[in-house]
């Protein structure tokens, strides 16, 4: 019973034990990416945090925000630091594989029917469909990535991101100018909030 009652409340600490193997990785990374048209991200989070509980969202979120950092697009970003994290280079390889070599033969694929079709108006509304499905999901993940935050009543973290997201989202500065002040300034506060929790 104490067992059961320690793997329920650390849920991530299995994961270290027994990581999924590389064949899982890719064709867990190859689902999300073949089901993320206008964006993975939403499917990354639901397969990784909801669906195998590989891990938190507050390791999600973390690992994610890390990814911001590196250069490249944030969702290769993440699957090569996730699959590293699990089982090493090999883990890296296939998530990386996974997430990027299904899409690229379809894409492939509906590039050259989009030369032979792609002026046809069935196509172009299609096309438009597409987007603004892409846009609901991203507010969706969005909005799930940051129910920990509310969760807490973490009031800092909560202006730092609305600050964040009015200076890139609204007024338009720059991103590296933004991050310049933002990142410094969210580690201030959370090393503020740890030494007030000690």
């Amino acid at each position: 019973m104490p067992s059961e009652v320690a793997r329920v409340a650390s849920p991530a600490a299995d994961i270290a034990k027994h990581p999924p193997n590389l064949r899982t990785l890719f064709f867990a990374f190859a689902k999300m990416s073949l089901s993320g048209f206008g964006g993975v991200l939403v499917f990354a989070r639901r397969a990784i945090v909801d669906e195998h509980r590989w891990m938190t969202a507050e390791e999600f979120n973390a690992t994610f925000a890390l990814c911001h950092f590196l250069p490249g697009p944030n969702i290769v970003n993440f699957s090569v630091v996730f699959g590293a994290r699990l089982r090493g280079v090999p883990g890296a390889l296939a998530a990386f594989a996974g997430l990027l070599g299904p899409p690229m033969l379809l894409i492939t694929s509906l590039g050259a029917i989009y030369g032979h079709f792609g002026q046809a108006d069935t196509w172009r509304r299609g096309l438009a469909g597409v987007s603004c499905v892409a846009v609901g999901l991203l507010a969706s993940v969005v909005f799930r990535m940051i129910s920990p935050l509310l969760k807490k009543s973490d009031l800092a973290g909560l202006v730092v991101v609305a600050g964040v997201f009015v200076a890139i989202g609204l007024a338009r500065l720059p991103l590296q100018e933004v991050l310049l002040v933002a990142v410094p300034l969210s580690l201030a506060v959370t090393y503020a909030k740890t030494r007030r929790a000690r």
